[in-house]
């Protein structure tokens, strides 16, 4: 009877994992976390710098602290995407060879993220006040998704990078990223030099 018993089971065990699921098994993608991402509403910056625009609500602005740093560089910190916009701003001075290192400088930065990017694509955008802007998006594991350059040509010039603060892939981040890049485009056409 424990025989019967035995051998009984044990065809029961081998049907169970003969009618098993693995046959249909799909392996399922890495999931990311969810990102919530607010409707925009924008402030005016308060009027400290030789250049003014409106941000989003949810930015705090923050003075840059490098060592290196200039007056008027300063953070848009985006504490719940552990992102920011570092802005440098520089006086041309009226100087046109001075302006041209600035711009050499800015595209040089840009051309660093060629090793990790497999697309960059540069804009020139006229904004609503009438000047123009170089918007470049870099694409790949890059640590800079979106730079910008702007310039009146003879006082002011204002350069801009995202940077994340986060390990994250740069695909899980589109949906952040696209969502300061309106940010950096509404800064852009809301700019006013002071």
């Amino acid at each position: 009877m424990i025989k019967y018993l035995l051998v009984l089971l044990t065809g029961l065990l081998l049907a169970a994992c003969g009618n098993s699921s693995s046959e249909n098994y799909t392996p399922k993608p890495k999931g990311y976390p969810r990102i919530d991402l607010p409707a925009p509403s924008y402030t005016l910056l308060e009027p400290t710098h030789p250049y003014q625009f409106e941000y989003n609500k949810i930015a705090r602005i923050l003075p840059d602290t490098f060592a290196r740093s200039e007056p008027h560089w300063i953070f848009i910190n985006y504490p719940a995407f552990h992102a920011s916009v570092q802005l440098t701003y520089k006086p041309v001075q009226h100087n046109i060879n001075r302006l041209r290192a600035m711009l050499e400088d800015s595209y040089k930065l840009a051309a660093r993220h060629n090793i990790k990017a497999y697309a960059i694509d540069e804009k020139k955008i006229r904004l609503k006040s009438g000047l123009e802007a170089s918007v470049i998006d870099l694409e790949g594991e890059v640590p800079s998704q979106v730079q910008f350059i702007t310039t009146d040509s003879t006082t002011h010039f204002l350069r801009g990078a995202l940077y994340f603060n986060t390990a994250t892939q740069n695909d899980s981040l589109q949906p952040v990223i696209q969502y300061i890049r309106k940010d950096i485009m509404h800064l852009l056409n809301t700019l006013k030099w002071r």
